[in-house]
C-alpha cells in the first residue's frame, strides 16, 4: 500500500526486503530532465517517516545535495584535479603523496557520505604507530581541507575533520646563537668557501633557498637593498630525487631590505671577484642566470654543500646540534635584542603576520621588557638614593 508522507514523498512496506521504504525526489538529472528518485528504507513505518521528513526539509531548504553514492578515493581525485589549481606545484605534490600514501589506503573506499569523525580519529591514532605525529597533523590538514570543499559543493552536510583531535605537535625552541657564538662564528668562516654567503645570510636572515636562488637583479648598490622575490629550492617529486629549480616565496610575498652596510661591501666584493673570474675562466664560467653565490663553472651552490660546511663550522665553535636555519633566528634575535621593532623584524624575515613573528620571536621580546624593566627599576632606586641630577638653588637677587 502506497502512502503519502506528510512534506512529501511516499511510503510503502517492502515485502521482498521487509523494510518500510520512503521515495522521494532529489531534483532533476540535468541531462535528461527526468527527476531523480531516491529511497530511504527503516525497519517501522514511523522511522522512516521521520527521516523522509528531514530528507524533505534539506532539500527544500538548499542545505546539501542527495548523500553522493562517490567514494572518498574518487572525490580526493576530483579535488586534487578541479581544486588546487592555485597552489604551489610542490604543495600539490606533497597533497598527492599523502593522500596516495597514507588517505587513499586506509579511508578511500568509504562512502563520501558515510565518513565519520571517529573513523578519521581512528585513522590517526593508528597512524601514529609508523609516522610521526607533525605527519599525522599534516594528513589532518589536508583531509580538513579536502572535506571543506566537499561542504561547499553539498556533498556532505559537515565536515567530519572538525570533531577530530589530531595530534599536538611540541614547537622546537629556537636555539640562535649568542654574540659569543657568533662572534667565534664569524671567526671560523675566515678564508672558508662560504664565508660571504655566511656573513650575507647570518646579517640578513634569509633563508636557506632564498640565498641559493639569490641573483645580481635583486641587489640595488645605489639604494643600498636587496629584493628577495623568489627562491632557488630541490622541487621533490616523491620517489625521485627532484631538481633544482625557481619557485615563488614560502608565502609569495617579495620583500625589500635594507641591510647593514657591511653586508652590501661583502657583495660588492663577491662582484668584483666573480667579474674577475668569469674574465680568466676562458668560457669556462657561465653564469646566465647571474647568481650571486656560485661554483667555480658559474652554478649554484646545492644546499648539500652549504649544510655540510656549515655543520663543520658549528663543531668548531662548540655547537654540533646547530641548523642552518638557526643562523635566521639569530638574525631575528640580535634584531629585536638591538632595539628593532617588531613589524620591522617580521618584514625583513618575510613572515605572513606580524602575529607569527610574535608567537616565535616573543620569548625574546619578552626578556627585553624584563630588561627594560630593571633598567627602570635601577633608575628609580639611584633617584631615591639622591644620585639624581641637581637642581640650581641659587636665589634671584632681591627675592629675599
Amino acid at each position: 500500500m502506497k502512502r503519502s508522507a506528510k512534506g512529501g514523498g511516499s511510503i510503502r512496506y517492502r515485502k521482498d526486503k521487509d523494510l518500510w521504504e520512503a521515495r522521494y525526489s532529489a531534483g532533476r538529472d540535468p541531462g535528461t530532465g527526468k527527476q531523480i528518485q531516491k529511497s530511504i528504507y527503516g525497519k517501522t513505518k514511523e522511522e522512516v517517516r521521520k527521516l523522509l521528513a528531514q530528507k524533505v526539509v534539506e532539500y527544500d531548504s538548499g542545505l546539501y545535495s542527495d548523500p553522493t553514492q562517490m567514494r572518498v578515493r574518487e572525490w580526493a581525485e576530483i579535488w586534487q584535479k578541479d581544486y588546487l589549481n592555485s597552489v604551489k606545484p610542490s604543495t600539490k605534490e606533497q597533497y598527492s603523496y599523502n593522500i596516495r600514501k597514507h588517505i587513499i589506503p586506509s579511508l578511500g573506499a568509504i562512502r563520501l557520505s558515510k565518513l565519520s569523525s571517529p573513523m578519521i580519529q581512528r585513522f590517526y591514532n593508528k597512524s601514529l604507530e609508523t609516522i610521526s605525529p607533525k605527519s599525522v597533523r599534516n594528513i589532518h590538514g589536508i583531509l580538513h581541507k579536502m572535506l571543506a570543499q566537499a561542504v561547499k559543493v553539498r556533498y556532505i552536510p559537515i565536515n567530519p575533520c572538525d570533531a577530530c583531535e589530531p595530534p599536538i605537535v611540541p614547537r622546537k625552541e629556537i636555539q640562535p646563537l649568542t654574540p659569543e657564538q657568533v662572534t667565534s662564528f664569524l671567526r671560523e668562516i675566515q678564508g672558508t668557501v662560504n664565508e660571504n654567503m655566511l656573513i650575507v645570510d647570518i646579517f640578513t636572515g634569509m633563508r636557506q633557498s632564498e640565498i641559493i636562488g639569490l641573483t645580481w637583479d635583486c641587489i640595488d648598490f645605489e639604494k643600498g637593498t636587496i629584493t628577495i622575490y623568489r627562491q632557488y629550492r630541490k622541487e621533490r617529486k616523491y620517489g625521485s630525487k627532484g631538481i633544482y629549480q625557481f619557485s615563488p616565496l614560502k608565502n609569495n610575498k617579495p620583500r625589500t631590505i635594507t641591510p647593514a652596510s657591511t653586508v652590501m661591501e661583502t657583495l660588492k666584493q663577491v662582484k668584483s671577484e666573480q667579474k674577475l673570474f668569469a674574465e680568466s675562466s676562458e668560457g669556462h664560467f657561465v653564469n646566465p642566470e647571474g647568481f650571486v653565490f656560485t661554483n667555480h663553472k658559474g652554478n649554484p651552490i646545492p644546499s648539500s654543500t652549504i649544510y655540510g660546511n656549515f655543520k663543520r663550522i658549528a663543531k668548531k665553535i662548540g655547537c654540533p646540534d646547530a641548523r642552518y636555519h638557526d643562523l635566521r633566528h639569530t638574525f631575528a634575535t640580535l634584531s629585536l635584542q638591538n632595539g628593532d621593532d617588531i613589524k620591522t623584524v617580521s618584514s625583513n624575515l618575510g613572515h605572513a603576520t606580524v602575529a607569527f613573528t610574535l608567537d616565535v620571536y616573543g620569548h625574546v621580546s619578552e626578556r627585553m621588557k624584563k630588561d627594560s624593566a630593571d633598567r627602570m627599576e635601577n633608575l628609580i632606586k639611584g633617584t631615591l638614593k639622591g644620585t639624581a641630577p641637581e637642581t640650581d638653588t641659587k636665589k634671584e637677587p632681591g627675592s629675599e
